[in-house]
């Protein structure tokens, strides 16, 4: 008999434990999708802030250039000051300074006042995107962590096919100011909740591993270079591609943003359906093959659509029925090779994740900025930028040394 209740007694602490981290997930991934839509959320009410500040169309566009500035100021700063502070009071202290910097937005009484507010309210949103990996690799095991990624990366991509629907949904009902204020209201809500319920996240202060790993020593290690900079590529070479897709698809292809938006769609459902088996995959086989097996995946999307370029074939249409083995290349790897990038920083997830988030932002914005130049020559200039940039994760992969867990 007290075996018996020692069972249930177990099972239902077992049961809350599980509770508990789903629900510090649920706070988590709800904290990043906020930060993550400061831009996709204003979007539809930029080409109006000229008209609405009696300014210019390029101090406009310096609402959106100014929030990836702070960004990539706030990933330095986070990953920097992370060690000094327990990381869910860290969390919970940026999205309430996200939160503050949101509603200091609403009331920005000329272009340039809103615009020092979007430098700080990007720094501000940086807070979640480092500290969240280091938060889920603590909540639960290595497969668990592998599901949590894959799951917090299907959520994270309907941001921009979404955010700027209700965006512009807020901006015809309420005006300009209500992206912001709901922002800053709805970040304010989360931040409460996780200083509320703290005891449902991991506690302490981020590790030291071996002695003092910085930036420099990142860097320098091979085998976090093999999965973080693979990832980069990996997805920086999909963002390129569905960046300059646009203009392909008007210009030279002879199709409507409908044909891009249908392309977008196919891609975001196929990621989803696709990141979600990979925790499942990580529990079943080797991780490695797995990532081995999306990277080989992401490049042979990327090549045919380059031999279909080259074939000269031109219908916008057929572009969805090959742009879906990118995603599903991504989606395979997504997961395991960003678990497996903070698991060989060991316990520096803040920096290696600050790394990797600047290493996708440096892909997307030098891969677009040589890409855009040779737009004029068609899809095959989008499809062949796009599998350069890929291809080099296969080398990665090939030559540096790949994590040996300890057991």
């Amino acid at each position: 008999m007290t075996n018996a209740n020692n069972n249930d007694d177990e099972s239902i602490q077992e049961t809350t434990s599980l509770n508990a981290a789903l629900a510090a997930f649920f706070l988590i991934v709800t904290g990043t999708i906020l930060a993550l839509a400061g831009i996709d959320l204003i979007l539809p009410t930029v080409p109006d802030f000229p008209a609405i500040f009696s300014t210019s169309t390029v101090k406009a566009q310096y609402v959106l250039a100014v929030f990836v500035a702070g960004t990539c100021a706030g990933l330095f700063l986070f990953a920097s000051i992370s060690k000094h502070f327990e990381r869910r009071t860290l969390f919970a202290g940026s999205l309430l300074a996200y939160a503050l910097f949101s509603a200091a937005a609403a009331y920005a009484s000329s272009i340039d006042i809103l615009i020092i507010i979007r430098f700080l309210q990007g720094a501000a949103s940086s807070g979640a995107s480092v500290l969240a990996p280091g938060l889920i690799r603590k909540l639960f095991s290595t497969t668990g962590a592998i599901r949590a990624a894959s799951a917090m990366g299907s959520i994270e991509s309907l941001v921009p096919a979404f955010a700027p629907i209700l965006g512009a949904w807020l901006y015809s009902q309420y005006g300009w100011t209500s992206s912001f204020s709901l922002t800053a209201i709805l970040t304010s809500l989360v931040a409460i909740f996780v200083i509320v319920k703290a005891d449902i996240f991991p506690k302490g202060k981020p590790r030291r591993h071996h002695g003092s790993i910085g930036y420099i020593g990142l860097l320098k290690h091979g085998t976090y270079i093999r999965y973080s900079l693979g990832h980069a590529l990996i997805l920086g070479g999909l963002l390129v591609f569905v960046f300059s897709a646009p203009t392909v698809i008007k210009n030279s292809m002879g199709g409507s943003i409908d044909d891009f938006i249908f392309m977008q769609i196919v891609g975001i459902i196929t990621f989803i359906s696709v990141s979600n088996l990979s925790g499942w995959l990580a529990a079943h086989l080797n991780v490695e093959k797995i990532i081995w097996v999306g990277s080989f995946v992401s490049v042979a999307g990327c090549s045919i659509l380059t031999a279909y370029a080259i074939w000269g074939r031109n219908d916008p249409d057929d572009l969805k029925y090959m742009f879906w083995v990118l995603n599903v290349g991504l989606g395979i790897r997504g997961g395991p090779g960003f678990v497996r990038a903070l698991m060989a920083a060991g316990e520096n997830d803040e920096k290696s994740s600050a790394l990797m988030i600047l290493g996708i932002f440096g892909v997307t914005s030098i891969g677009t900025a040589i890409v855009a130049p040779f737009l004029e020559h068609g899809l095959i200039a989008s499809a062949l930028g796009a599998l350069l940039i890929t291809a080099p994760t296969l080398i990665l992969m090939a030559l540096l040394p790949e994590y040996k867990e300890e057991h």
